[in-house]
């Protein structure tokens, strides 16, 4: 159990004991004081014993930390589609990206609709210059990063 305690600790250990304490919070169990200090010495553990104090006087939900996981959970490859959503798992600058694109798009599409109907004809559809290609090269930029981290994921997952 003393080897236990040593080993490394990692971010998804991290993560897990964090929103193990935002959910105490969320119960009362912890003053937002309490959690914010909490949540500071959860991101700077190394090991699973530095982890292990912060959630001892919270009772057991589930269980978070107090082992690694197992050989069987860690063989298990990811799901290969998260359902949370389009922008789920992508780096929060090209959820940005993403974002600021819709938005422009948008704009262009309500300014296109406004000028075709006081206009009294359909006007070109010139919002399609700036959807397409930025919306294209947004994709394919998206869709490597999701490749290459699922493929991180899946060699960490078979090492």
């Amino acid at each position: 159990m003393g080897d236990q305690q040593k080993m490394r600790a990692s971010d998804r250990d991290r993560q897990q004991v964090v929103e193990r304490l935002r959910s105490a919070l969320e119960d009362g169990r912890l003053t937002m004081e309490e959690y914010v200090d909490r949540m500071e010495v959860a991101y700077q553990a190394a090991t699973y014993g530095d982890l292990a104090p912060l959630c001892a006087d919270l009772p057991a939900s589930s269980p978070v930390i107090a082992r690694p996981q197992t050989a069987a959970a860690a063989t298990a490859p990811p799901s290969v589609i998260s359902r949370a959503g389009c922008l789920a798992g992508l780096p929060a600058v090209l959820k940005a990206l993403w974002t600021i694109w819709l938005i422009a798009v948008s704009v262009n599409v309500v300014i296109w609709a406004l000028v075709s109907g006081t206009g009294g004809h359909l006007a070109y559809p010139w919002p399609v210059w700036v959807a397409g290609p930025y919306g294209a090269t947004l994709f394919a930029v998206s869709a490597g990063v999701t490749l290459f981290t699922r493929s991180k994921t899946m060699a960490d997952y078979s090492s």
